[in-house]
Formats: C-alpha cells, structure tokens, sequence
C-alpha cells in the first residue's frame, strides 16, 4: 500500500511538472507578441505640442507657383471629393475672382510644410525647401496660435533650415543618438501632410546611411510622408527626434513605401551654424568626382572598387597646387578611409577652411600622399571643352587595333587642357565604341602608362594584347573618367 502511494504521488508530481511546463511553453508567444506591439499614444502625446504647422507666403505679381516648397492641395482634394482640411486659406470651390493689382500684391500662399521646436526661446528646424523663396513664413503651433517667424538660415546642400519666432517658454524636442539607431527598429513621424496637421504615422527604419544627398547619408524608413511632412521630426520610441523627414521614393508624387529622413546629428550641426553664422561653412579642394566601378577598379589593379574618381580638377584650385591630377582616386583623407564616392565631399566639407589635409591618391598603379590646403565652398566652375584650332590643319590620324584612330595633339590643344601629352580620338568603332569611347575624346594613358603621342599609345596598346581587359584614361571636355575595352568582346 506504501508503495502504491509513493508511487502515485510520484505520478501526481510529475504530471505537476508536465503542467507547469506546458504553461511555460504556451506563455512566451503571447508575451513576445506584447513587445512587438508598440503604443504610440503616449509618445504622439508627448512630442506632438513640439510639432508645428509652418505655412508659406509670397508676395510675387500673378505667381501661381508652388517652387520648392510643398504646394497647396485643394484643387486635389476637391477633384476626389475629400471634404478641405480645416487651413486659414481654405476656400469652399476653386472659382476665384479676378485679381485687380491690389490684390496681385497681398501675399499668396506657396505651401505647407512641418517643423519642430529645437529650443524654448522659439528656434524651430525645418527643411530648406520648406522656406525657400518665401516672403514670409507662419508657424502654428498646436494651440492654435499662429507667429509670424524670421528664417534665421537655410542649407540648400543638406536642406535643413532654421527659423525663429518671437515666444517664450515653447515646448522643445529631446534629440535622439542616432548611433543607436538600428535597422528594424520601431519611428514614428508627426507632421502637417496636405495641411492636415499633427498627423500622425508610424513604421520601422528600413536602412541607415542612403546616399541620396550631398552631404548627408540619409536614413530610410517605410513611414507614410506625403507633401506637407516635410521638415516635421522623426521620433524613436524614447520620444527622441532621430531625423528630419524631408523626402519620398515615389513615381505619383504620393507615398509609395520609401521615405527618407536627414540624420538629426548632422542636422543639429547644420542648424549650430546657420543660427552662429547664417550660413553653413563647408571645405572643398576643387575637384570633381565620380565613381570607381568593380571593372575599373580591377583592370587598373586597385582591388576593390573604392575611393573617388577625380574626373576633373579646377585650375589654381587647392587640389590643383597640390599636385592632384584627373584620373587619381582618392583613396583616404587623413587617413580616414574613402569608401565610395560620396564619402568625399563629407569629408571634406566638414574640414575647416584654411587647415591642411593630407590625401591619398592611387596614381598609375601606386599610392601616394598629397598635402593639400582646404578652402572655402563656392560654385564650382562651368565646364569647357577643348576645340581645335583655328586656321590649322589637324595633324594626320592613325589607326589602332582597339578600333580607335587616333592622332597628336597640337601644343596649343595641350595648353589648353593642361596636359604634358595625350592622344585625341578622331574615329572609334568595335570594342571601344562599345566600351563608350567617343570622338574627341582625349586619350590620357592606357593600362596605367601614361601616353605622349601616337607611337606610344601603339606601343602600348600592342603590350596589352587582346586577351583582357584594358582601361584607358579619357579626357572629354573638362571631366576625365576611366574606360574598360575589352578587346574580345
């Protein structure tokens, strides 16, 4: 009798434990689904009174025209039959009366965009093309009050903007480390989209560091942002402003899935300057840049493909006097590594004018070190392309293998495009017609020789063979890029 009790108490236990771990088993689904499962409502509660409606005008004659920034919707909604947003300049039709010159001189409404509070003495970030060419600016703020605001500064290259209004004791935005930023990762977006403000949207960031501007690897996420988000703030799930939206991936000019919001780190530093200076200070050497393809990487035997192209160089610029050449790639700039193309001009901008910087450069098969002197932005210099001179005859073509007549340049030709030597291309058929080889193009060197003339681009082109490929560094106009000819092909 004793052991049947044992024993049955034994079972009881052990189907104790069979229960406890099924509970266990059948628990971690519906708990990891809570976390999943975010809610926005208290951070939409939270940030929203630091998100404002900011709201453009112009005074120009007759204009009708919405340039850069985001443009007055009411014709679309009433073409769907969408009741109009609850906006100061809504009207109940489209029918307008004819202007008389008085009123061609009342200021206009150009667009709506977003905006947040940096700062409770009333700075607020936006995007460039939010205020662009507006007369005057008006932000409201979520209880309604609208304030005339004064633009303090816009970046175009980077499109952040900073305008300011005459309050106090505002609500400000905490900023966010975008470093922590991971792919995946839950945001939230509230904005004025067609004028209906504090909207609010919400998705995961789909990628960091897009190279869809000039200066700012941008970030990538799939939250709604359609025209009027512009400028409003990118929220984490901290509450912090991780970027500034400001474009959309779109071939109807709606949203599609892909927007794109500026990095609230390089934007912040955007934002320091126009509020010290007005205006952002960049650095620039004076070259123009392209980018380094696997097939140029290889044939020119620089490995992977990295670095920048320098396709052009301006005269008397910084990079010129410091000894940079068309056809180099720069390759490191302080010895911070250039990985692709657009990695140049951060790097640079971002060197105060007047310091030195040294570059790496990957010339004809070998690296070297260039000091270089770093200037001020400015334009960059329209192109010019070389003609030949007038009243001379052009010297006599030479056909080579590759497909390419060729023939010497004058010494005025050289002048003129600042080079020691070259070939200038007079007619181009098979490999390198395909391999877009043009003429007039001027050919530089081939297979990393530089050449002089005629009979030294013949002795290199015969070297090279036709069993690989071949590069050839081409000249057209003021730019200068690398081409691959592959002989058998």
């Amino acid at each position: 009798m004793t052991s049947l009790r044992s024993l049955a108490a034994r079972l009881a236990l052990g189907v104790g434990v069979l229960v406890l771990a099924w509970g266990t088993v059948t628990a971690r689904p519906a708990q990891a689904q809570t976390v999943q499962l975010p809610d926005f409502t208290e951070l939409a509660e939270r940030v929203g009174p630091s998100v404002v409606n900011i709201r453009t005008l112009e005074r120009r004659a007759g204009s009708n025209v919405h340039h850069g920034a985001e443009p007055n919707l009411d014709d679309l909604f009433r073409r769907f039959g969408i009741p109009l947003p609850n906006r100061p300049d809504a009207r109940p039709d489209s029918r307008r009366s004819p202007r008389n010159n008085d009123e061609d001189q009342q200021p206009q409404q150009r667009g709506v965009g977003s905006g947040f509070i940096l700062s409770a003495d009333g700075y607020i970030m936006t995007n460039a093309h939010v205020v662009d060419g507006a007369d005057e600016v008006i932000v409201m703020l979520t209880d309604k009050r609208e304030l005339k605001a004064k633009i303090i500064g816009a970046d175009k290259r980077s499109d952040v903007a900073v305008v300011k209004v005459d309050a106090g004791g505002l609500p400000a935005v905490k900023v966010g480390d975008v470093n922590r930023l991971k792919v995946g990762e839950w945001v939230m977006a509230i904005g004025s989209p067609f004028g209906l403000d504090n909207t609010v949207t919400a998705g995961i960031v789909s990628a960091k560091q897009r190279d869809t501007g000039d200066y700012l690897p941008l970030i990538q996420t799939d939250v709604a942002i359609n025209p009027g988000n512009s400028g409003g703030p990118l929220i984490n799930l901290r509450g912090e402003v991780v970027g500034i939206n400001s474009q959309i991936y779109s071939r109807s000019g709606g949203f599609m899935g892909i927007s794109f919001a500026i990095p609230i780190d390089e934007a912040t530093r955007v934002a320091e300057q126009l509020r010290l200076n007005g205006r952002v200070i960049r650095g620039r050497i004076g070259v123009q840049i392209g980018l380094v393809t696997k097939e140029v990487a290889e044939s020119i035997r620089l490995g992977a493909a990295r670095g920048a192209l320098v396709v052009g160089v301006e005269k008397d610029g910084p990079a010129d006097k410091a000894g940079v050449e068309a056809g180099d790639i720069i390759v490191k700039v302080d010895g911070r590594a250039v990985d692709k193309s657009a990695d140049l001009p951060r790097l640079i901008g971002g060197i105060k004018p007047g310091s030195r910087a040294v570059l790496q450069v990957f010339r004809r098969g070998s690296s070297k070190d260039l000091s270089v002197t770093v200037a001020e932005f400015e334009p960059d210099q329209p192109a010019r392309r070389a003609a030949a001179e007038p009243g001379i005859a052009p010297p006599q073509a030479t056909k080579i293998a590759l497909g390419i007549t060729i023939s010497d340049l004058t010494e005025a030709q050289k002048k003129e495009l600042r080079v020691r030597g070259g070939v200038r291309v007079d007619a181009v058929e098979g490999a390198a017609a395909r391999a877009g080889v043009r003429e007039g193009d001027v050919i530089l060197s081939i297979d990393n020789t530089d050449v002089a003339d005629t009979k030294q681009f013949a002795a290199a082109a015969a070297k090279a063979g036709k069993a690989r490929a071949i590069s050839v560094l081409v000249r057209r106009g003021e730019w200068t890029n690398y081409l691959v000819i592959q002989p058998g092909k």
